[in-house]
Order: structure tokens, then C-alpha cells, then sequence
């Protein structure tokens, strides 16, 4: 399956086999995909916690207003920000790098978020999507199904996962096989509603 087709053909799948169970070389190759994905000045602000335990995956489906998916799917994945991430040793995100570089990145990650908890929402929000996407295409190309999903109650999901002071919830993605097709597409927009050439029209 090339890029395209796993573009073409991801869909948010809401009926899982529930007997199907990724193995943990699948889970740790999705993830070695995932941290691949872009986040500003690298600072590598998700966390993500896998969850393949039966009985959490329950609690999180009721957590999720009663839906099945959680419940049925291999794979559960909290998509998390680290909102303290800019601070926590800053000069490891280009330890690749020249020390000139490591404290201009430093300086910079200081002066945008120190005083700004909307700056660092904004990009654990950011960085979440941008993750969120890599996991379902890399998913779709390792012949696997998902399904990205927002409807949950957030406080009683961040007890289940015991989610730290300076962490948030942004989304959650659930990884297995499908047990039937997706329901056809509601409708996509005509590009010309949503795409535009240089400016607004």
C-alpha cells in the first residue's frame, strides 16, 4: 500500500473484531512511527500511553460515553501534551547539534512559552494532530484499522491513566481490525469551499 492509498482509504472504522490482538512488535513499530512526527523546535511535547490491558480498555470505554470502540479495538492510544515539555532539559531536542544551536533553541522555546500557557496548548495540540495522523496512516499501511476519537469525559479518563498535573488529554485513537466496512462517506466539501489561491476569494 503506498501513501496515497492509505490516505484514500483510512476511515474512522466503529466496529472492531474484538478478537483480534496486535502483537507488541506491532505495537512498538506503530509507535517508533509516531514520536517520527513534526513538533516545534523538536521539542517532542506528546506522550502517548498504549493501552492493551482488557479491563482498562473497558473503564475507558465507559469512560468514552458507552462506545464500543475502546472497548473492541488491539489498541487504545491517550494522544497527550506534555505542557512542560519546552523546560524539561530543552538542550537534549538537539543534542545532535552544535552548542550554539541547543541554547538558541533553548532561549527561543523560553521566550515563547514561558508566560504563555495558551503557547503551550496550542502547540501540545498541534503536536498531538500531527502524531494522531502518522499513527492512523501507519496503521492503515500495516493493514490495520482506527478510529480518532475526542468523545470521552477527559477528568475521569485522566484518573484512569493516571495523567500528571502538567499533562492534557487531546485525543484518543483506537488501533485493530475492523469487524465491517465504514459507513460511506457523509460528503466531502467541493475544493473550491475550501481551498483558495493566494488569498480569501
Amino acid at each position: 500500500m503506498d501513501t496515497f492509498e492509505a490516505i484514500s482509504t483510512r476511515r474512522a472504522i466503529k466496529k472492531f473484531d474484538n478478537t483480534y490482538k496486535m502483537t507488541s512488535e506491532q505495537v512498538e513499530s506503530l509507535m517508533k512511527l509516531a514520536i517520527l512526527s513534526p513538533t516545534s523546535y523538536n521539542q517532542q511535547n506528546w506522550r502517548f500511553v498504549t493501552i492493551t490491558d482488557e479491563q482498562i480498555k473497558n473503564k475507558i470505554s465507559i469512560a468514552a460515553r458507552n462506545q464500543a470502540q475502546p472497548a473492541d479495538g488491539s489498541l487504545v492510544i491517550l494522544l497527550c501534551g506534555n505542557l512542560s515539555a519546552w523546560k524539561d532539559e530543552p538542550l537534549r531536542y538537539w543534542k545532535n547539534s552544535t552548542d550554539e544551536k541547543q541554547q538558541h533553541v533553548k532561549n527561543a522555546l523560553e521566550k515563547k512559552y514561558s508566560d504563555s500557557p495558551e503557547n503551550r496548548r496550542d502547540e501540545a495540540m498541534r503536536s498531538c494532530g500531527f502524531a494522531a495522523q502518522t499513527i492512523m496512516l501507519a496503521a492503515r499501511q500495516m493493514g490495520l484499522d482506527s478510529c480518532p476519537m475526542v468523545g470521552f469525559e477527559y477528568d475521569e479518563i485522566a484518573k484512569i491513566i493516571q495523567l500528571p498535573d502538567d499533562h492534557l488529554i487531546v485525543l484518543m485513537v483506537v488501533v485493530g481490525k475492523s469487524s465491517e466496512p465504514a459507513a460511506t462517506r457523509g460528503g466531502q466539501l467541493p475544493l473550491n469551499e475550501v481551498v483558495f489561491e493566494n488569498h480569501f476569494n
